[in-house]
């Protein structure tokens, strides 16, 4: 078998058979695919697709790319994973919500893509958060504290990471085989036994159209249980910013906020119960999702996962006390400015990827993959649809690292706004529910 012959059968509609995945995955790990060829691969990918089969083939050949970890614990293994979008900060809740209810959470997450923001860049705002501890310290610290949230290391799905570099360049990013493969190969090296699929829609999310995030997450939940992994998927509303703040230390605090019930706010908590529900409820944890929900509320609201969460971050090398300094201890931005409402009106309609795209360029996302990012900066206080404004009453705050920033800000987050006389109907937090009985 060579990479020539695994590119004319996708090309030419035979699919991709485990053998062909299998040889081609390690090809991509160990070097020895080039990347035209990996490029041709991806492109023969997305004009011919490989069908179901040919989705759990490449999935499985590139989890096992690399080392797939097993686990020796008193519960089951269990993982979220989001397709990004603004604001969501619900992994960061949801990990150790999961952790004071039995079960445990390996998270390996990624750092923010294009305009959505990342769980890592997150996790990082916190002085001295390990991101990256190594495969080790991860299965240390998911046994002590019950989660970590972490990034992927070289060990796992190296082949993921090659071809992901690849789809890029090659123009080859939107392939939903391709996404398919990449989301869960990553997501199965962790030995998962039930993953919970957080599929955004909307202005902020990659996939803006319904029937796009529909095809995408019943790719997701078929292909991860073919694979032998309990898994369901949400497909959740992405039309404005799920969470008020937009910015990795803003977020942080809105979690915080949140986790210690000093200021709670209600899609994020309602998102996160839903996604705990369903992720409880495969594992054997609940009896049904009504249950598994009540189960994560009870964690939010007995501040056991504010507890967990702090275990979790002086494990890691944060702050020990860092869920009673929380506001010390994270960065601030030095210039802050508000947004103010140019009139009277309830508000329509949010381009949230303007304002993804408006917190990157403050300096809280990455233009470039080289780019540092700045934890401070980004947006607090934002307007949510249905919300009525008076003229000059504040739709949001920036915040920023130089005045000049700050003023660019304001003038997108006012474009990024839609203001009517009538108050406009509410989108729903979840759109649908798609479970392994929907696609058997």
């Amino acid at each position: 078998m060579d990479a020539r012959s695994v590119i004319l059968a996708v090309r030419d509609g035979k699919g991709l058979a485990p053998e062909a995945a299998g040889w081609f995955a390690r090809g991509l790990a160990d070097g020895s695919v080039s990347d035209a060829q990996a490029g041709a691969f991806a492109m023969a990918v997305l004009l011919r697709g490989i069908g179901t089969d040919g989705r759990v083939a490449l999935t499985e050949a590139m989890r096992d790319s690399g080392q797939v970890m097993t686990w020796d614990l008193p519960g089951p293994v269990v993982d979220k994973h989001s397709t990004g979008g603004i604001g969501d900060s619900v992994s960061l809740l949801l990990a150790p919500a999961l952790a004071a209810c039995g079960v445990y959470v390996p998270m390996i997450s990624g750092r923010g893509l294009g305009h959505t923001g990342g769980t890592l860049d997150k996790m990082e705002a916190i002085p001295g958060y390990r991101a990256l501890p190594g495969i080790e310290a991860l299965r240390q610290v998911v046994k002590d504290v019950g989660c970590a949230i972490v990034g992927a290391t070289d060990e796992i799905a190296p082949a993921d990471r090659r071809l992901y570099g690849i789809r890029d360049i090659s123009g080859t990013v939107e392939s939903i085989d391709l996404i398919t493969a990449s989301i869960l190969s990553k997501k199965l090296a962790a030995g998962l036994g039930a993953l919970v699929l957080d599929v955004k829609v909307g202005s902020g999310a990659f996939m803006e159209d319904i029937e796009d995030a529909r095809a995408l997450a019943q790719s997701l939940v078929r292909t991860a249980n073919d694979a032998g992994c309990h898994t369901s998927a949400l497909i959740t509303d992405m039309s404005q910013s799920l969470g008020h703040s937009a910015g990795n230390a803003l977020e942080v605090i809105e979690v915080m906020e949140t986790l210690t019930g000093t200021s709670v706010n209600e899609a994020l908590w309602d998102v996160t119960s839903a996604l705990g529900g369903e992720v409880l409820t495969l594992a054997g944890k609940a009896a049904n999702l009504d249950e598994g929900a009540a189960l994560i509320d009870h964690a939010l609201e007995s501040g056991r996962a504010a507890e967990i969460f702090g275990r979790m971050v002086g494990a890691l090398g944060g702050p020990m006390d860092f869920v009673e300094r929380y506001p010390d201890r994270l960065p601030s931005a030095p210039v802050f400015r508000i947004v103010p409402s140019p009139r009277d009106g309830y508000v329509a309609r949010v381009n949230a990827r303007a304002l993804g795209e408006a917190v990157v360029h403050l300096g809280g996302g990455r233009l470039v993959g080289t780019d540092r990012v700045n934890p401070s900066v980004g947006l607090s206080g934002l307007a949510v649809i249905g919300e009525e404004m008076q003229h000059g009453e504040p739709i949001a705050m920036v915040h920023a690292s130089t005045d000049d920033k700050a003023d660019a800000a304001v003038q997108a987050v006012l474009a990024a706004y839609e203001l009517t006389g009538k108050m406009p109907d509410e989108p729903p937090l979840i759109h649908e529910r798609i479970g392994p009985e929907d696609v058997a």
